[in-house]
């Protein structure tokens, strides 16, 4: 399954969806991807005109935030060893590797990672990050791989 995370500012519009979309297309196929986001941008019509007729799924900021903060431990050098923790979070998260989460989502949304998080979130067991956050003016994307979670 393939899952593209999006996450956008308030108020955007489906030509910015549609262009963060098609800079990811360029680099992963995306004919029968699977779309996915945080809740508060259930509502969001700019991402929900840009994906129809496909649905979003949207998962918690604290399910997100659990991504984004077991992806980060994994950066982190363990005590004394000089090389990458063992975290992982049941959420399958260990493919989140860039540990590049953004104050600013998290201030609005309660997660620092959306789109990341969401994808590899969605994307259930065995994901693998394809596509790293990306951020196309007002639009983040990030394309993951995986089982499809349940």
């Amino acid at each position: 399954m393939i899952v593209v995370g999006i996450g956008a500012r308030r108020g955007v519009s489906a030509a910015e969806v549609r262009a963060a979309l098609a800079h990811l297309a360029a680099r992963v196929p995306l004919d029968g991807a699977v779309f996915a986001s945080v809740d508060a941008k259930a509502a969001e019509q700019g991402i929900l005109d840009a994906i129809a007729p496909a649905t979003l799924r949207t998962r918690p900021a604290a399910e997100l935030a659990a991504v984004h903060a077991a992806g980060a431990a994994l950066e982190r050098p363990a005590a004394g060893s000089g090389s990458a923790g063992s975290a992982e979070s049941a959420a399958g998260s260990a493919a989140l590797r860039s540990g590049r989460g953004s104050a600013r989502a998290d201030a609005a949304v309660g997660t620092p990672s959306v789109a990341e998080a969401a994808a590899l979130r969605v994307a259930g067991a065995g994901a693998v990050l394809l596509v790293p956050k990306t951020v196309v003016g007002r639009v983040t994307v990030a394309c993951a791989s995986g089982q499809g979670d349940v």
